[in-house]
């Protein structure tokens, strides 16, 4: 379901960054950490959605982003950051694998932070302090540093600034990269979970680390910020390969129902799902968290990317189904089989 929220502010964060206040239509409900798929509502940009993730919290009065302006892309970003009140943007339904699942270290980059903003938000409300919180922000150069009063502000929450492109940034903050060798201190697997939101091929050298340094596969939650080049040209490929192809007929059980449709060879297995209505679990969309897994019974797909499932458990069947596509005739999809 599609709604139209109009700008009732919008503000300067940082050189390149704005906060948006919209209004709030009635009955919508989110969870901090979530994302909603958002575009302009102006000719040539409704098809031209972007993730971006609410930063205000399911008990207040507006919908509120932080989002960070691209303007060499000439694109949507560029837009928004022009836009003044009373425009309009449309909104899906949110979605979004981040959320408070207790005290842990937070890593984000850039603006992959923003997930984090409503669920620290929403912590410190519910308990007084951040206790046993810890954020770990990279930006480019001090500047770029998103809500860094908000995020000192916060009582408890331990927080460490890096900067990339700066040798020598001001107090507070150090310069470096967040790998390997920076994290070996500061994993402690007793220490809750490791929240990790910021653009690919950065999180998944994170990913790597941690697993590196001792932690398990389900310790580290992701959100991927932003699908990589190479994912999209894989997946345009994938749909270029299969033109002219036979279409595949695909029964998905779920929730103990089964549903039977086609679907066609250059199309994602979770994507065909959504379009027949199907209430299939996903969040990421790129094959770095595993909520989108099922197990394939019958027939066979191509995983064009995995960085969530473990070699046994593609071994025993089990795929992502936003990065599954049909190789067969008949696939049998089972999302209940964990």
């Amino acid at each position: 379901m599609s709604h139209r929220l109009t700008l009732n502010r919008i503000e300067p964060v940082t050189h390149d960054t704005h906060h948006l206040v919209f209004d709030r239509p009635e009955g919508f409900e989110f969870t901090p950490g979530q994302a909603v798929d958002l575009a302009l509502d102006r000719e040539g940009w409704r098809e031209e959605a972007r993730p971006f993730t609410f930063v205000s919290l399911p008990g207040e009065a507006g919908l509120e982003f932080v989002i960070k302006s691209y303007p060499e892309h000439d694109g949507v970003t560029e837009q928004i950051g022009r836009m003044t009140p009373g425009d309009a943007v449309l909104i899906d339904e949110p979605w979004g694998a981040i959320r408070d699942e207790g005290a842990g270290t937070f890593i984000a980059g850039g603006a992959g932070v923003t997930p984090f903003v409503a669920v620290l938000r929403q912590r410190l409300q519910k308990e007084g302090a951040l206790e046993g919180c810890r954020l770990i922000f990279s930006n480019a150069t001090e500047q770029d540093i998103i809500l860094r009063d908000t995020f000192e502000g916060m009582t408890g929450l331990q927080t460490e600034f890096i900067v990339t492109d700066q040798p020598d940034p001001g107090p507070g903050v150090m310069a470096g990269r967040i790998d390997r060798a920076f994290l070996k201190d500061r994993v402690d697997q007793e220490a809750g979970k490791f929240y990790v939101c910021g653009p690919e091929p950065m999180m998944l050298a994170i990913a790597d680390a941690l697993k590196t340094h001792g932690l398990e596969p389900d310790q580290i939650k992701f959100e991927l910020f932003s699908e990589s080049q190479q994912g999209r040209l894989a997946k345009q490929e994938m749909a270029k390969r299969s033109e002219g192809q036979a279409q595949t007929q695909v029964t998905v059980k779920i929730d103990g129902a089964q549903h039977s449709f086609t679907m066609a060879k250059g199309q994602s297995v979770l994507d065909a799902a959504l379009e027949n209505n199907l209430d299939a679990p996903f969040a990421c969309k790129a094959g770095v968290c595993s909520t989108c897994m099922c197990k394939v019974t019958e027939g066979e797909v191509e995983m064009l990317s995995n960085h969530a499932l473990e070699d046994y458990e593609v071994e025993r069947g089990y795929r992502l189904s936003c990065q599954s596509y049909p190789l067969s005739d008949t696939l049998f999809i089972d999302y209940d089989h964990h």
